[in-house]
C-alpha cells in the first residue's frame, strides 16, 4: 500500500505541472507577451479553455468588451464579476440550443465591429460543439443525430471536425472571413493531432479566408503538456523511459500494447499523449474514452503490485461524465466478470468508482487531448 500511495502521489504531481504549463490564462499571458504591439477592441474566447484563456487576456490588456462561449459549468466567477464580459455555457459533446445561440451570438460581434477595430479570438477544445451556426437545409436534431452517430462509431476528432466544417456558417475561416475590422490574432490551444490551426475548433479559428491582416498561432498543445510532465518526474528523481504521443487508435488495441509495455517495463515513469477513440454500444453507460483505456489496461496489471497508471483527458472531463479518467493498479481488476461486464457496457465510470481509482480534477482551464502516465517501481 505505501508503495501505491508514493506512485499515486507522484503522479498526481506529475499531472498538476503538466496541466499547468498549458493553462488557459498562462498560455495567453505567455503571448501577449511575446506581441506587446497588439492592442485588441474585442476579445472572443470559445472552448473548454475559455474562461481562463480570456481572464488571462483582461487581465493584460486595456479594458475591452469580451464574448465567452464556453462548455455548462466552466465559467469562473471571477469571469462572471467582470464589467464588459458576455459569457455564453452550451453543451458538449453534442451541441444543444445554447450552441446554436453562441454561434450566432459570435457571428453578430464579429460581423458588427467598426472597420479600424482589431479582435482577439481565444480558441479551445470543445469549440466545434459549443458554438455552431447551421446552413438553412440542416436543423439542430439534424445535427445531434449526426454528431451523436460519428462520437458512437469510434470516429476520431479530424474526422468529426471535417464533416463539422462542411455544415457550418462559422468553421473553416468562415468566422474570421466575417470579420470585416482591420486586423485579427488567433490563439488557440490544440486538442488534435497535428496541431493545425485548421482542425482546432474546425477551424473556428482558420484565416485562410480572411480579407484582414490575420495571423494564427497555437499556444499550447499536448506536447508541452508532456515535456512539463516529464520535467516534473526528473524533478522527484525518477527517470522518464518513455514520452511520445501515440495514444491514438482503438482503446482495446492501446490497451494491449501499454499493457504489454508496462508488465516488461524497466522501473521509471512512462508518459504517452494524445485521444484513444472507442466505439460505443447502444444505450452506453457513464464512462469515456480514459475511464475506459485506465480500466482495460488494468486488466493487464492485475496481480502487480509495482505499478500505478493515471489516464486522463486534460480538459477535466471524459466523454459525458465529470471525472477526467482513471487512476489504476494491479488490484483494480479484482472482480473479473463485472470488469468486462462494465467496458462492454461503456461503463467504465461506476466500476472505478467503487474501486476508489476515478480521477477527477473539475475543469482544467486548458485542454489538450489525454494523457496517460504511469510509473513503475522495482520489482
Amino acid at each position: 500500500m505505501k508503495g501505491s500511495e508514493h506512485r499515486n502521489s507522484a503522479l498526481d504531481s506529475i499531472w498538476e505541472a503538466a496541466i499547468e504549463a498549458v493553462s488557459g490564462y498562462r498560455a495567453v499571458v505567455n503571448a501577449l507577451q511575446s506581441d506587446p504591439a497588439f492592442r485588441p477592441d474585442q476579445v472572443i474566447a470559445v472552448g473548454k479553455a475559455a474562461s481562463g484563456m480570456c481572464l488571462g487576456a483582461l487581465d493584460n490588456l486595456p479594458a475591452c468588451d469580451a464574448l465567452v462561449v464556453t462548455k455548462y459549468g466552466h465559467v469562473d466567477a471571477e469571469l462572471r464579476e467582470r464589467e464588459r464580459v458576455t459569457a455564453i455555457e452550451s453543451a458538449h459533446p453534442i451541441p444543444d440550443q445554447n450552441s446554436l445561440v453562441a454561434g450566432h451570438a459570435l457571428l453578430e460581434r464579429t460581423f458588427t465591429m467598426p472597420p479600424e477595430s482589431r479582435l482577439l479570438l481565444l480558441i479551445s477544445g470543445g469549440a466545434s460543439a459549443l458554438a455552431e451556426a447551421l446552413p438553412a437545409d440542416m436543423s439542430l436534431d439534424d445535427l445531434q443525430a449526426q454528431t451523436d452517430a460519428m462520437i458512437a462509431g469510434g470516429k476520431t476528432i479530424a474526422e468529426i471536425n471535417a464533416w463539422r466544417k462542411q455544415h457550418s456558417m462559422i468553421k473553416d475561416g468562415k468566422l474570421i472571413e466575417a470579420f470585416k475590422g482591420r486586423e485579427v490574432r488567433v490563439y488557440a490551444i490544440s486538442d488534435v493531432e497535428g496541431d493545425s490551426i485548421a482542425t482546432i475548433g474546425s477551424g473556428l479559428g482558420d484565416p485562410h479566408r480572411a480579407s484582414v491582416m490575420a495571423a494564427a498561432r497555437v499556444i499550447a498543445s499536448n506536447g508541452i503538456a508532456r515535456a512539463r510532465a516529464e520535467q516534473k518526474a526528473q524533478e522527484l528523481g525518477l527517470e522518464v523511459r518513455v514520452n511520445e504521443e501515440t495514444l491514438y487508435g482503438d482503446v482495446f488495441e492501446l490497451a494491449a500494447v501499454i499493457g504489454d509495455t508496462l508488465r516488461n517495463a524497466e522501473p521509471g515513469v512512462y508518459i504517452w499523449g494524445g485521444e484513444p477513440t472507442v466505439v460505443l454500444p447502444d444505450n452506453p453507460g457513464r464512462g469515456g474514452r480514459n475511464q475506459s483505456l485506465a480500466l482495460a489496461i488494468s486488466e493487464h496489471l492485475r496481480g502487480l503490485d509495482h505499478i500505478s497508471l493515471l489516464v486522463a483527458g486534460t480538459d477535466g472531463s471524459d466523454g459525458p461524465t465529470t471525472a477526467a479518467g482513471g487512476l489504476v493498479d494491479g488490484s483494480t481488476w479484482s472482480n473479473k466478470r463485472a470488469a468486462r461486464a462494465a467496458l462492454k457496457r461503456a461503463d467504465a465510470g461506476p466500476y472505478l468508482e467503487k474501486r476508489g481509482a476515478l480521477f477527477i480534477t473539475g475543469p482544467t482551464n486548458t485542454n489538450v487531448m489525454d494523457l496517460a502516465i504511469a510509473i513503475v517501481d522495482a520489482r
